[in-house]
């Protein structure tokens, strides 16, 4: 299927690895011309988009110093990829409420909430002349409040919501909103050492390879398997084309069939 994505352009957040950068890959494979930020641009970044991005998205300065250069190497954006979020390891505490400050709940929403609300106010008036879409990738957290560390549950509860929002006050003006929410992907947050899935292998006291192996299991999964990368890149690439141009304020799960709610 053409996506009838060559020629347009688009800005993605969080674009250095993982989720992020396999979005940028398959929108510059469908002839997107894409700009991504990210906190550390990676080599790989740079191959998949015509200009990375250095930036702490997580703050207002840092979003803002995107979309400046977004502009002056676009002119103009036909689609955001909101993709940004998760939290450093090295910072985020694993434990009961009562366990938690007010740092980590101010750093989950910043970087889960909030730099998707900087972002798609800084990309709608483009977004609105030309028609444009925008897809934010949320989480299967947001439907399950007790997974996970405090605080990034119920951020991505709110990056959903605030997402149909959006897609209520500018759907009518010709904007597509919708959220993207995975499970467990196989990116690096879970999979290289010393990050998350490691650290949750820790707390489970087993071992990093046997934790990983199974989870799929552990977590319910119908396919038996986690979620590639690639997998979700395409199915975000399909939501911001025409193909897919009466989708709005729709929440796409994937998650090898982990969401067991109807």
């Amino acid at each position: 299927m053409d996506l009838e994505l060559s020629g347009k352009t688009a800005v993605v957040t969080g674009a250095g690895r993982g989720i992020g950068l396999a979005v940028a890959q398959t929108l510059t494979e469908e002839g997107v011309r894409v700009v991504g930020g990210a906190r550390n641009v990676t080599p790989e970044l740079e191959k998949y988009s015509v200009a990375a991005v250095s930036a702490d998205l997580s703050s207002a300065e840092g979003v803002t110093a995107l979309f400046d250069a977004a502009q002056a190497e676009l002119g103009g954006i036909d689609i955001l990829i909101n993709n940004v979020g998760g939290g450093d390891v090295d910072k985020m505490v694993v434990g009961g409420f009562l366990d938690i400050g007010d740092d980590q709940w101010d750093t989950l929403l910043e970087l889960n909430l909030m730099s998707a609300v900087r972002a798609t106010r800084a990309a709608l008036p483009s977004l609105i002349e030309r028609r444009g879409a925008i897809v934010t990738i949320s989480s299967i957290n947001a439907h399950l409040p007790a997974v996970g560390p405090i605080g990034y549950s119920e951020a991505k509860a709110a990056l959903t919501s605030f997402t149909k929002r959006i897609s209520e006050e500018f759907g009518p003006r010709g904007v597509r909103v919708n959220t993207v929410s995975p499970g467990v992907v196989g990116t690096p947050l879970w999979r290289e050492p010393g990050r998350f899935g490691a650290k949750l292998a820790e707390v489970s006291g087993v071992g990093h390879e046997e934790f990983l192996a199974a989870l799929p299991k552990e977590f319910g999964m119908a396919s038996e398997r986690i979620t590639e990368p690639e997998e979700v890149a395409a199915l975000v690439a399909f939501l911001a084309s025409g193909r897919a141009g009466n989708i709005l304020g729709a929440d796409y799960v994937i998650d090898g069939g982990t969401l067991k709610v109807v």
